[in-house]
C-alpha cells in the first residue's frame, strides 16, 4: 500500500485503517467511519447555535407541531449540497475559493468570502447575547445582569473560544482534544433538550406518538395558518387581516428556520476542515457519513426536542403571556381597520406573541421541577451558544487566511479569530434595538441571496470536466447527483426569493436592500452561468 509523503504516519495510518474497513464492510466499517469523523461535527456545532434555537422555538409557537417537518427537509437539502462540495473539494484536493475564482468568477468567489466574513462577525454576537443569558437566567441567577458580570462572562466566553482555536492550530493531541470539545459540546445539547422531552413526554404533557407523523411534508401550512387558529380568527372583527398577519409571521419564521439550517459560512467552513485533516478521494464516502453523523442526526434531534417542547407550551395559547404583551399587534390593528376591537383580537395577539428559551424553561418547572427545566435546559442552550461562538471564530479564521492571501497561516487565522470573537463580546451592549436592525438586515438578505448562488456554484462545479477532470461523476451517478443538488438549489432559490419580495419595496433603507439582494442573486446567477460556458469550452 502506497504512503502520502505529504501526510503524517498518523493520517497514513487512518487511510489504511479506512481502505480496509472499506473492503470488509458492515459494522467495521461503521465503527471506522465512527472513529474517523469529524468536519461533520464542526457542522452539528454551528448549525446548533441561537439560530436554530430561536427558529424552532418559534416554530413551535405558531405552527405547533405542524412544521415539524420543515427544519430536517432544510438540512437534507444542505447536506445533498454540502456533499457535493465535499465531493469537490477531496477530488481536486484544493481549496474550492481558488476553484471558483480561476475556472468560474472572481464575482462568485469574492462575494462568497465576503458574505461568510459578515456572517461570522454579525452572527456571533447573538450567540455571546444567549450564552450570558442561559449563564444569568438559567444557571447563575444569583450573579445578577448587570454590566460588570455580563462583561467577565463575555470575557470568560472568548478565551474559551479563543484556546479552542489555538488547540485547532496546532499539531497532534491539541487538534484531537478540539474534535473531542466539539463532539462533547454537541452531545451536551442533545442529551440535554433529549431530557426535557423525556420530562414532557412522562409527565403526559407530550404524546409523542401523536406528533410523529407530522415528520412528513405538508406544504399547504406554507399557506395557510394552523388549524389551532381557525375558531378563533372566525370570531375576530377582521379575519382577512389576522390570516395575512399570522401568514406573514409564518413565513419569516420558517425563512429563518429553514436558513439557520445551513447557512453561507458554513458552506466555507466544510472544505477548509477536510484539507485541514487532508483528507481526499479516498474519504469521499467517509466525508457523507460524516455529515450525517456529526451534523443530521445532531441537528435532527435538538431542534425537533425544542419544536415539541414549545409547542406543547405556547402554541395557541395565552395563559403565559402577560396582560399588555400583545398591545402593538392590536396597535397594527387598529391601524389598519380603525374601530373597536373584540375579545377575540385580544386573544390571537397574546397567541402570536414571540416566546424565547428563558420563557420556555420558566414554563417547563412546574412540570420538570427546576433541575431539568432550568439546569439541563440551561446547560443545552449554553452549550449552544458556545459552540457556535468557537466555530464562527474558526471559519473567520480561516477566511481571514484566504482574505489576507496567505492560507494556512496561523497569525491569519488569530485575526479573523480576534475580529469575530470581539464583534460577539459587544453583542450583549449593541445587539439591541435600531443596531441590531442595523446589522442583522442586511447580513441576513446578504447570506440568504448568496446561500442559493453557493449552491449553484458547486452545482456547476460537479458539472465542470475543466474542474474535476476525470473525477467528475458520469452516467447514472451524475444523473442522481444533478437531481438532487437541482431540488436543493431549487428549495434554497425558491425561499430566498419568497422572503426577499414579501419584504422589498423603496420607502426607506430597509426595503432597498431586500430589493437589492433579489437582483444581486440574479446578477451572480447569470454570471455564473455565463462563466461556467465559457470555462467548459476551453476544457
Amino acid at each position: 500500500m502506497t504512503q502520502d509523503s505529504n501526510k503524517s504516519p498518523e493520517q497514513n495510518r487512518a487511510t489504511e485503517l479506512l481502505q480496509e474497513a472499506q473492503r470488509k464492510g458492515g459494522i467495521t466499517k461503521f465503527l471506522t467511519y465512527a472513529r474517523l469523523s469529524g468536519p461533520g461535527w464542526l457542522q452539528g456545532a454551528i448549525t446548533l447555535g441561537g439560530g436554530s434555537l430561536a427558529g424552532s422555538l418559534y416554530l413551535g409557537v405558531i405552527a405547533g407541531y405542524g412544521l415539524l417537518w420543515l427544519q430536517p427537509l432544510a438540512m437534507i437539502c444542505g447536506i445533498i449540497m454540502l456533499s457535493a462540495i465535499a465531493y469537490v473539494t477531496l477530488s481536486t484536493e484544493k481549496a474550492p475559493f481558488g476553484l471558483v475564482n480561476q475556472h468560474l468568477s472572481p464575482a462568485l468567489g469574492w462575494a462568497w468570502l465576503i458574505a461568510t466574513v459578515m456572517a461570522n462577525i454579525v452572527w456571533c454576537m447573538p450567540q455571546f447575547n444567549l450564552a450570558r443569558a442561559a449563564v444569568q437566567q438559567n444557571l447563575l441567577p444569583s450573579v445578577g445582569e448587570g454590566t460588570g458580570s455580563t462583561l467577565l462572562i463575555c470575557i470568560v466566553l472568548l478565551v474559551v473560544a479563543f484556546g479552542a482555536n489555538v488547540l485547532y492550530e496546532s499539531d497532534g493531541k491539541g487538534v484531537k482534544w478540539f474534535d473531542r470539545i466539539i463532539k462533547c459540546l454537541v452531545a451536551l445539547i442533545v442529551l440535554s433538550f433529549f431530557a426535557v422531552v423525556g420530562t414532557l413526554i412522562s409527565a403526559d404533557v407530550l404524546n409523542l406518538g401523536e406528533v410523529l407523523g407530522k415528520l412528513i411534508p405538508d406544504p399547504t401550512l406554507l399557506f395557510k395558518p394552523a388549524a389551532s387558529y381557525a375558531a378563533i380568527i372566525a370570531q375576530s372583527t377582521q379575519p382577512d387581516w389576522w390570516t395575512a398577519k399570522i401568514l406573514s409571521d409564518q413565513r419569516d419564521i420558517i425563512i429563518t428556520a429553514f436558513g439557520t439550517a445551513v447557512g453561507i459560512n458554513m458552506t466555507w467552513l466544510l472544505p477548509y476542515s477536510l484539507l485541514r485533516k487532508r483528507w481526499g478521494r479516498v474519504q469521499r464516502g467517509l466525508s457523507i457519513f460524516d455529515l450525517s453523523v456529526g451534523l443530521f442526526i445532531p441537528f435532527f434531534l435538538a431542534t425537533t426536542c425544542v419544536v415539541l417542547a414549545a409547542a406543547s407550551q405556547f402554541h395557541a395559547k395565552t395563559g403565559d403571556v402577560p396582560p399588555g404583551a400583545g398591545d402593538k399587534t392590536i396597535a397594527m390593528l387598529a391601524t389598519a381597520h380603525p374601530g373597536a376591537t373584540n375579545a377575540a383580537d385580544q386573544e390571537l395577539a397574546l397567541m402570536l406573541v414571540k416566546r424565547d428559551n428563558f420563557q420556555l424553561a420558566t414554563s417547563l418547572e412546574p412540570l420538570a421541577g427546576k433541575v431539568v427545566s432550568q439546569t439541563i435546559f440551561g446547560l443545552g442552550v449554553l452549550g449552544m451558544a458556545l459552540s457556535t461562538i468557537i466555530i464562527l471564530m474558526l471559519m473567520n479564521g480561516l477566511a481571514f487566511q484566504e482574505l489576507l492571501g496567505k492560507p494556512g497561516d496561523k497569525t491569519a487565522h488569530y485575526i479573523g479569530c480576534t475580529v469575530s470573537g470581539l464583534a460577539g463580546l459587544a453583542g450583549p451592549f449593541i445587539w439591541t434595538g435600531a443596531s441590531k436592525a442595523a446589522l442583522a438586515i442586511p447580513t441576513s438578505v446578504i447570506g440568504g441571496s448568496l446561500i442559493p448562488i453557493a449552491y449553484f456554484t458547486f452545482l456547476l462545479m460537479m458539472n465542470s470536466k475543466k474542474v474535476l477532470g476525470d473525477q467528475r461523476p458520469e452516467g447514472t451517478a451524475r444523473l442522481i447527483w444533478n437531481v438532487l443538488m437541482t431540488f436543493a438549489t431549487g428549495i434554497a432559490t425558491f425561499g430566498s426569493v419568497w422572503v426577499l419580495s414579501g419584504k422589498a419595496h423603496f420607502n426607506d433603507w430597509k426595503g432597498m436592500i431586500p430589493a437589492a439582494g433579489i437582483a444581486l442573486l440574479i446578477v451572480l446567477f447569470v454570471i455564473g452561468t455565463i462563466a461556467f460556458i465559457k470555462s467548459e469550452r476551453e476544457a
